[in-house]
């Protein structure tokens, strides 16, 4: 088999033993330690199915890689897989201007796609907090959500065509640029999501948009839950510019800040907001009422390019991970309503069984999604294992997702029922054997055994 891959993908193309790096062991959950049999690095749509094409005559498992960035061990490959690398089928293709859509590879740096999309003038809506590594493929296979889902949607609602290569080698390619296609089962919406289960993306037409005008950034202070969900409402109302929305729970903001050397507010308010819309007088009248109303304590507008990164500083919690090593974070969504219900819940269910963990809240509660900080000090694998359980339980008791964003990979399958039901996860295998019927695709992702 690897005489067949080196032959057909050249010498670059199929790597294997100690010229395998490191980084194709795990995803940035850190959770992968197998080296792959191989890793392959097509170069063209025709590589990949011929790759694919030669695993599935040897009955050999593959598993897709994209940039890598993924929380829920779904890239990662086992003893005896291989790993498939995109990162050498880069590149825009094309950006049209009448049709306000980019083709694009899928191992095109998410980054780079926005600023070639900025380039020609228009705004490329997908946005994380990882655009500087993570790859389009990978966002599709995903459906990354990211910052911006309030006004553009998740990746998926940003797809216009796709191609992809089945587990036998065949080419699926449907790379339409119209918005209305109703000719029959989307196929769209059968790969976004899927985590290279079902086939491996190799290119993709992505919806674009107009240029934004100058935003404003608001770190906003409100006393209580219930501000928070009437500040949304009234920004919903006031604001079509509304691209962001952002809150987090006083425990969080604490935490985070503190790492920090800038300091937003000295005294942390039991929730922070940040706010981005279209600068203008809309923005300035909804804080001017939201202060009338006492739906806001204190309110500051970034001045700067720099202070509203500093804002975002503190939301990420990237010092946050470094300060607490083995950090947990849980990304679930449930009704926005029930959000600070659901915090309650799980805090204190977590603290009655680890009196000392770190638990906090925080997250795109504009689209009901809310991340789970959670720091258990030395924890054992099993003891990760127990926080899944009791802070998953709690999203099935609410009627929650276990996941908003980061998929499901290996990490998240045994709870994928706390949220599906087994006639969905039965149709969800049905799929899966009709389009692998070998199971050679990405398994052990997903779908629990």
């Amino acid at each position: 088999m690897l005489q067949d891959l080196r032959a057909a993908l050249g010498p670059q193309g199929c790597l294997t033993g100690a010229d395998v790096p490191e980084a194709a062991r795990s995803d940035a959950s850190r959770t992968g330690h197998d080296l792959p049999l191989a890793l392959l690095r097509p170069a063209s749509v025709a590589e990949v199915s011929a790759a694919l094409a030669i695993c599935h005559r040897h009955g050999v498992a593959v598993v897709p890689q994209g940039g890598m960035t993924g929380l829920a061990g779904g890239a990662q490959p086992q003893t005896g897989q291989v790993a498939l690398s995109l990162s050498r089928l880069a590149g825009v293709e094309e950006v049209d201007g009448e049709a306000m859509a980019m083709v694009v590879r899928a191992g095109t740096v998410l980054e780079v796609a926005q600023k070639a999309a900025e380039a020609a003038g228009f705004l490329l809506p997908v946005d994380l907090g990882a655009r500087g590594s993570c790859q389009i493929g990978g966002n599709i296979a995903t459906n990354a959500g990211g910052l911006r889902v309030l006004r553009d949607g998740m990746t998926r609602d940003n797809l216009l065509g796709i191609e992809a290569v089945l587990a036998d080698g065949t080419v699926l390619s449907q790379m339409t640029r119209v918005v209305k296609n109703n000719t029959g089962y989307d196929l769209r919406h059968l790969f976004a999501g899927s985590e290279g289960t079902l086939g491996v993306i190799t290119r993709a037409v992505i919806r674009l948009r107009p240029l934004p005008g100058p935003r404003g950034t608001v770190m906003a202070a409100l006393p209580d839950f219930a501000s928070v969900l009437r500040l949304l409402a009234m920004a919903r109302s006031a604001l079509p510019g509304l691209s962001a929305f952002e809150a987090m729970w006083r425990d969080y903001f604490t935490c985070s800040q503190s790492h920090l050397t800038h300091v937003v507010f000295a005294d942390p308010p039991p929730f922070a907001v940040i706010l981005e819309a279209d600068e203008g007088p809309a923005l300035e009248a909804l804080l001017e009422a939201a202060f009338e109303e006492g739906v806001m304590t204190d309110a500051l507008i970034a001045q700067s390019f720099a202070e509203a990164r500093c804002f975002w500083a503190v939301r990420e919690g990237l010092e946050m991970d470094a300060a607490m090593p083995g950090l947990i974070n849980l990304d679930v969504s449930l009704t926005t309503g029930r959000l600070d219900d659901f915090a309650r819940a799980c805090r204190v269910a977590l603290l009655a069984r680890f009196p000392g963990a770190h638990v906090s809240f925080y997250g795109h509660v504009a689209d009901s999604n809310v991340h789970v900080a959670v720091h258990v000090p030395g924890a054992s694998d099993a003891e990760v294992h127990e926080v899944d359980a009791i802070a998953y339980g709690v999203v099935r008791d609410f009627g929650g997702s276990i996941s908003a964003e980061h998929g499901i990979g290996t990490l998240k399958r045994n709870w994928l029922g706390y949220s599906r039901s087994p006639a969905e996860l039965a149709a969800m295998r049905a799929i899966k054997a009709a389009l692998d019927p070998k199971g050679l695709l990405n398994p052990g992702k997903v779908l629990p055994g």
